[in-house]
């Protein structure tokens, strides 16, 4: 087998790295409005454009990844219905994992709980784009459509929840976390774009000084690694030291 199909691309590892330390500290300043100890205004100005940057980055290194993984799978297995099997099922799992987020936010918070969320968009996105994958260019322009559209549909609510994953919002809708087709699966096939030109056929096609060997940047990439189990566990970890913090702080009063 061949051994740079194995290695990993150390600044795609780092740039999610940083995307995870970015989302924990804007749902760190999120808790904390949440749940009245601060006002820090998330939802305007400074720390809005804050969070969609973070959202932005992580989503777009979603496309890129998956060009990665396909132009390795196709190496390694010839199978096309192999390679959209994997692709469905890493789908469905991530998309079930949305599911139990959908779940758990139900039970906790009721009003405002995750209808369609990051995961959610993430496990559809992972199976829709399939047929994208090898369009290179055109990718920049349907994605170009789908942000565009998206920010045409948000000047508009509808009567119906039905298509809310599509980016069709319901009249009066909450929810702490929404990521709906349009716009977001154009930015992962703008990712797509971005992966097939700067890594066609698993190769860096361009030139990057090797900084993998720094601690720093060794604890980035471990981060973005595992950036799914972070994701999973930061909030419930973040509200339970909150949690902590106020009984000190009350004790301490």
């Amino acid at each position: 087998m061949d051994n740079n199909l194995e290695k990993r691309f150390w600044e795609i590892d780092f740039l999610r790295g940083l995307a995870i330390i970015m989302m924990i500290l804007f749902h760190l300043l999120y808790d904390l409005t949440y749940f009245g100890e601060y006002n820090l205004n998330v939802h305007s100005g400074f720390w809005l454009y804050f969070g969609r940057m973070t959202a932005t980055i992580f989503i777009l290194l979603v496309g890129i990844s998956l060009t990665l993984s396909f132009s390795r799978a196709e190496k390694k297995q010839n199978a096309k219905k192999k390679v959209y099997q994997k692709y469905l099922k890493r789908g469905l799992e991530v998309f079930s994992w949305g599911l139990i987020i959908t779940l758990t936010t139900w039970i906790f918070l009721r009003a405002g709980f995750v209808v369609f969320g990051v995961l959610h968009l993430i496990g559809i996105s992972i199976i829709l784009a399939y047929p994208f994958l090898k369009l290179r260019f055109w990718n920049l322009l349907i994605g170009i459509v789908f942000i565009s559209l998206g920010i045409y549909l948000k000047s508009f609510t509808f009567g119906f929840p039905w298509l809310m994953w599509l980016g069709l919002m319901p009249e009066r809708f909450y929810t702490v976390d929404y990521f709906p087709i349009f716009p977001w699966f154009g930015v992962i096939l703008i990712g797509l774009f971005f992966g097939n030109l700067l890594y066609p056929d698993y190769t860096r096609k361009f030139n990057l000084c090797d900084f993998s060997n720094f601690a720093f940047i060794r604890l980035f990439c471990f981060l973005g690694r595992h950036s799914l189990l972070i994701y999973l566990i930061h909030q419930p970890v973040l509200i339970a030291l909150l949690y902590l913090m106020g009984i000190v702080m009350f004790h301490v009063k």
